[in-house]
């Protein structure tokens, strides 16, 4: 018999990471500080229900801004892919980060990698200003998560 693996939950401090986004730039946790963390996972780039999670958090942008937090697409695609993903979806604005290499390392710290099909679970963590986590959501793998969700919580925070 296997045992499940933990997942993180409500309450536990963040784990420190520093990814590349698809502009090459490092940004790393640590430096955030202060203010409200979105954490978006999705499988893979280049899928429709992805996109539309990704294109979500871009349209959503200033709401997050005004409720201090910033948002971040977390997948295990590489930063070209990342990159040229992110220019055909029109996100100008918001990080998508490549957890690529170590492969899934994020995802894994957080609990929330698929073994079974080298990639991460669609999540939404977010955590408070001091990186404790106040949200964890699992969504099923084809349905796009409700970001409206996401902000109605942001504003009882």
């Amino acid at each position: 018999m296997t045992e499940e693996p933990r997942k993180m939950k409500v309450g536990d401090d963040a784990k420190e990471f520093t990814l590349k986004n698809q502009n090459g730039e490092e940004i790393s946790l640590s430096k955030l500080k202060g203010k409200r963390i979105m954490l978006s996972f999705h499988p893979l780039a280049w899928t429709g229900i992805c996109a539309g999670q990704m294109k979500s958090l871009e349209e959503n942008r200033e709401a997050f801004e005004s409720l201090n937090t910033k948002a971040f697409g977390v997948s295990i695609d590489s930063v070209p892919s990342k990159k040229a993903w992110a220019e055909s979806l029109g996100i100008e604005n918001i990080s998508l980060l490549a957890d690529f290499w170590p492969f899934g390392e994020v995802a894994r710290s957080y609990d929330v990698f698929r073994n079974e099909n080298g990639f991460s679970e669609r999540v939404n963590i977010v955590l408070d200003e001091n990186q404790k986590i106040v949200f964890f959501k699992l969504y099923p793998l084809k349905e796009l998560p409700d970001i409206h969700e996401i902000i109605d919580f942001l504003k009882t925070l």
